[in-house]
């Protein structure tokens, strides 16, 4: 059996944030056994999963993907949208759009410091579209 919703995250501030919480909020109750894909409707953001219980991981993550890949570069072409943009896209790219997750005893089955995370790199993005499918 599968099953399908679509939701909005809340508006963030550009950096990476763990969205677990809000995503199971979103989430019909969960199968004893099956998985969880999570895809991101955006091309400016991303969905991992990574470190959830220091936030220094979260500003670590920020700095380095803005030291990889910084505004402002002279020679990207596509600047219509602001110079926060392409970086944006090139960033995602690298990350991804798509999670899948195991479900066990109808719970998410992430490790003990595991969560999920929104990479947001526009500086003023709205909430971002999900796409849950379950299967179960």
């Amino acid at each position: 059996m599968v099953s399908q919703s679509t939701f909005r995250l809340t508006p963030r501030r550009r950096g990476f944030h763990v969205v677990t919480r809000e995503v199971l909020e979103q989430l019909p109750p969960l199968p004893q056994a099956g998985l969880l894909h999570l895809f991101i409707q955006h091309t400016s953001a991303a969905i991992t999963v990574n470190e959830a219980a220091d936030p220094d991981v979260l500003t670590d993550f920020e700095s380095v993907f803005n030291k990889l890949v910084p505004e402002n570069m002279p020679f990207l072409v596509h600047t219509l949208e602001g110079p926060d943009d392409m970086p944006a896209h090139i960033k995602a790219a690298m990350i991804g759009h798509s999670i899948t997750l195991p479900i066990t005893a109808g719970r998410l089955a992430l490790g003990t410091w595991q969560g999920i995370y929104l990479c947001e790199f526009r500086n003023r993005a709205s909430g971002r579209g999900l796409v849950a499918t379950v299967y179960h």
